[in-house]
């Protein structure tokens, strides 16, 4: 059976949340990908960014949604859900505007049980994490070669 380990891709293009917004669209923009992890200088992953977080970022400010009743304002979202979207669109690094606590796999995590959880969780590529640390990263076509390699064998 088939594991992340066996198809993922374990030169990883990856960032430091200390890095510039500027620095982090060049490197989409140079090597053509959608997004990259990011990394401690220990090799701890602690985040991920992509082009959606770019674009949200360049977007207008949108207030909360709220209720009116009798001079009574009441918003339909939390005040700190509002402070995140509003430092996210403001922010100058990757760390103020990435996605913390991304979800990973294991490197033994079984390649069928990663297509469910980037189908459920709609998400193109998942780091693999091995004791903390970024071993690699899977995306559809990784899934997509190791399948088509598993068929021809």
């Amino acid at each position: 059976m088939l594991q992340a380990r066996d198809v993922m891709t374990t030169e990883v293009v990856t960032i430091s949340p200390e890095d510039s917004i500027e620095n982090l669209a060049r490197l989409l923009e140079q090597r053509k990908i959608g997004g990259v992890p990011v990394v401690e200088a220990d090799g701890r992953l602690v985040g991920v960014i992509t082009q959606s977080d770019l674009v949200k970022r360049s977007r207008d400010l949108e207030l909360p949604p709220a209720i009116n009743i009798l001079d009574l304002h009441m918003f339909l979202e939390t005040p700190s859900g509002f402070k995140r979207r509003l430092e996210k669109m403001l922010g100058d690094t990757v760390r103020e505007v990435m996605t913390p606590e991304p979800i990973t796999i294991p490197p033994d995590m079984p390649v069928k049980e990663i297509a469910k959880l980037m189908d459920r969780e709609k998400v193109h590529t998942l780091p693999v994490v091995d004791r903390g640390k970024l071993v690699g990263i899977v995306g559809k076509m990784d899934l997509i070669r190791g399948l088509a390699r598993q068929a021809s064998e």
